[in-house]
């Protein structure tokens, strides 16, 4: 393919996402979540050559699952569309504030802060801080701290110093789908489990990833105290509230949005980014004196990564509650059996290449409807803290993917390898949690 030919194939891509994107804000208007849908597929298409294997064959599973349900149960089509739409345009949504707050000088200077300070200091500092930056950037928090790392491996070559904060950080953002409300995991949470409310999730869902990210520092290296005469960065109060103060707003839009407004909480996620979106596109035209937005041609990976895996849960969700059939029941004793294993699911199914969404979808899916009602926030911490832990221990993830290739530590050394003792303590301790909370409910 000639590079004249593909300029305007990467702007038909990136315009197909900004209509992706536009259809999941506007998903009130008839036509629309399809059409969004159609939008992710084709953009998809045009960059086939630029997918990775595992994006190609989630594709090949969408066309067969789509073509299954057409003869099988066509009206799952349209709410499979509707599920890929949705979270397409979150995920888009949440790239965008990534990018309008990646290049600030705030973030520039609270990320270079965060390797100030003596071992254990540093190692808190760089997972809390990393926790932070994650509620906004989502994986973009693993981009900007980890190419500092990147930088200091470059520099002064790999060290006790450099692995731990390679640890640090991927803990850190694993703490971001157990309690954030931003987070994909939370949003697909709530939306399965309908009588959770998000705060009630997030009430628990916060401490816990608070003694997850304390308890971490359990498994790290032994490294020397910080070395005389070493620079170090101190970012100062203003920049923390700052930051501080725009993850407030976009979740006290996210909260209104859901409770008084009585959106749906994907949609309030989404419609709270994309306001912040346009408010900081919008000043930073007025200081530039132009808008340039950033492409998006080079998201078809996690446009079917995400679209393409809520696409799939949705028809093997709806597929398996239609062979279980309407009389389908648990006795009581299964739920806190089930709640125990299900963290446990997901990490497995993650090491084993499996996207969380897959995962999330077919465990709210499936289990959601047959779940007792008053004891569904049992269920819910039992899928983000699966989803967290797997977040930090799959080899497969995007933010392992994304270390490796800043720093080159390979993935499977920093995702399996050094949290594997870890992940196991941590599968245990939550998966007992949500199972006792399940049983003390349910009871």
């Amino acid at each position: 393919m000639t590079q004249a030919f593909q300029a305007p194939v990467a702007r038909l891509r990136s315009l197909l996402a900004y209509i992706a994107l536009l259809c999941g804000v506007l998903s009130f208007v008839p036509g629309a979540m399809v059409a969004g849908a159609v939008c992710v597929v084709l953009a998809v298409l045009l960059a086939w050559r630029e997918l990775r294997l595992v994006a190609r064959m989630l594709f090949a599973l969408v066309v067969v699952g789509a073509s299954i349900a057409a003869l099988v149960q066509p009206a799952a089509l349209f709410s499979a569309s509707e599920n890929m739409t949705r979270l397409s345009a979150l995920i888009l949504t949440v790239m965008l504030l990534s990018s309008v707050l990646g290049n600030s000088r705030d973030l520039l200077r609270i990320s270079g802060s965060l390797f100030s300070g003596q071992p254990l200091a540093r190692y808190y500092s760089l997972a809390f801080g990393t926790g932070l930056l994650s509620v906004p950037l989502n994986f973009g928090s693993v981009g900007v701290v980890g190419s500092l790392i990147g930088h200091r491996i470059r520099e002064k070559g790999d060290s006790p110093m450099t692995r731990n904060a390679v640890r640090a950080v991927l803990r850190g953002f694993a703490v971001s789908p157990i309690c954030s409300p931003l987070s994909i995991s939370v949003v697909m949470t709530v939306t399965f489990l309908p009588g959770l409310q998000s705060w009630e999730l997030i009430a628990l869902s916060l401490p816990l990833g608070v003694l997850i990210l304390l308890g971490g520092a359990w498994q790290r290296e032994e490294e020397s105290r910080v070395v005389a005469g070493e620079e170090e960065i101190q970012a100062g109060l203003s920049p923390w509230l700052r930051f501080a103060g725009i993850i407030s707003l976009i979740c006290a839009g996210v909260f209104s949005l859901s409770g008084l407004a009585g959106l749906s909480y994907s949609r309030a996620v989404t419609l709270s980014c994309f306001a912040a979106v346009v408010i900081g596109f919008s000043i930073r035209g007025v200081k530039e004196r132009r808008l340039d937005l950033p492409t998006m041609a080079p998201v078809s990976n996690e446009l079917i990564i995400v679209g393409g895996s809520a696409f799939i849960g949705a028809l093997i969700s709806m597929l398996a509650l239609r062979l279980m059939g309407d009389s389908f029941a648990f006795p009581g004793w299964a739920f806190p059996l089930l709640a125990l294993l299900v963290p446990w699911v997901f990490y497995v199914g993650g090491t084993g290449g499996f996207n969380p969404i897959v995962i999330g979808t077919l465990v709210g899916g499936v289990l959601g409807p047959l779940w007792p009602p008053e004891a569904t926030l049992g269920l819910g911490i039992a899928m983000v803290s699966g989803w967290g832990i797997t977040a930090a221990g799959s080899p497969y993830a995007a933010n392992s993917l994304l270390m490796e290739r800043l720093t080159g530590y390979p993935a499977r050394q920093i995702g399996l390898y050094w949290n594997f003792r870890l992940s196991m303590v941590l599968l245990v301790l939550t998966g007992g949690l949500a199972s006792a909370l399940t049983a003390w409910l349910a009871g």
